[in-house]
């Protein structure tokens, strides 16, 4: 046998797309640490610690070996979608970050010489809209006359084409994803610290949320796991309204919530259509994963946040 055969042919190589933002840095860590090699898609290759391949998604180009370097593809690619008032260019940003980069690599994967697994992507829970307190699964359908739920059916669609080349693809649509690095749980505790925290609008609306490092292992699991494919919610087994959060997030800072709600006509004056992201109620259910073997480390929002902040 010829000396490293075993472990070539066992190739572990995993290709993220969208490997620079909070969620592909982490899951990149998890990733090293579990045995696995790592390489990012980037416009602008060479600079980080990972091997990276060049790739523009709105130009449609790609460096050619980087989806036969992989043998399983994680596509986070997107711009986020609180930076900034949605002005209609911000909307097109917003939707074509997410449909370029995977419609280019469903096209790179509809050619065929590669040795990619399995094709993990993203999507996002505001494909249900504002659902006020229905607990909603992956057979509810897409909300009407919505943003968000429009860009995220067409995101899917676009990750609907890997599969149907053949390739196991699965699609997780994310909540809340909290982290101490970034996303909505910063501005949120920086305010609980200031004692300038309140709940949002009316308090009641429902927040479906994940830990970073459940989301991370979740992506993990599904990727070495064949009974992965098609559409999963991920999200924790508990979402909690605005106000609970509020004040679990208070109670874990230690600090007082002094001051009323921050009225809903207040934050459509500051944020205008982006307003829909903190005042949309979304009851997401967490069943279909937990079905498929999952097992979440921080279930409780109360556990979440004092892995971050249990400390202080």
């Amino acid at each position: 046998m010829v000396p490293g055969y075993l472990f070539s042919s066992m190739s572990r190589k995993v290709l993220i797309t969208g490997g620079t933002g909070m969620i592909g840095t982490r899951l990149a860590e998890m990733l090293i640490d579990a045995g696995y090699e790592v390489a990012l898609l980037s416009r602008t290759p060479g600079s980080g610690r990972y091997r990276s391949f060049r790739w523009d998604p709105l130009a449609e180009t790609i460096d050619e070996a980087a989806v036969p370097y992989a043998d399983y593809i994680i596509n986070l690619a997107g711009s986020s979608v609180s930076d900034g008032k949605w002005t209609q260019e911000r909307k097109r940003e917003i939707l074509s970050s997410r449909l370029a980069g995977t419609q280019l690599m469903a096209r790179e994967l509809a050619k065929g010489s590669h040795h990619v697994q399995t094709f993990i992507s993203a999507s996002a829970i505001g494909i249900y809209g504002d659902r006020d307190d229905q607990i909603v699964t992956e057979e509810t359908a897409p909300a009407p006359d919505d943003f968000l739920a429009e860009v995220c059916q067409q995101w899917e669609a676009a990750a609907h084409n890997v599969a149907a080349d053949g390739i196991r693809t699965a699609i997780f649509r994310i909540g809340i994803v909290l982290s101490p690095e970034g996303g909505a749980l910063v501005p949120l505790a920086r305010t609980v610290k200031l004692m300038a925290g309140a709940p949002l609008g009316s308090g009641k609306q429902y927040m479906s949320w994940i830990h970073l490092d459940d989301l991370c292992r979740l992506f993990i699991q599904a990727m070495e796991e064949s009974q992965w494919q098609g559409t999963y919610n991920a999200v924790s087994p508990n979402p909690v309204t605005n106000k609970e959060f509020t004040e679990t997030l208070a109670a874990v800072l230690h600090r007082p919530l002094v001051l009323p709600k921050v009225p809903e006509f207040g934050l459509k004056l500051m944020m205008g259509e982006m307003s829909e992201i903190v005042l949309a109620s979304q009851r997401v259910s967490a069943e279909k994963t937990l079905k498929q073997g999952f097992k979440f480390e921080f279930p409780t929002l109360r556990a979440a946040l004092e892995s971050f902040y249990g400390e202080e």
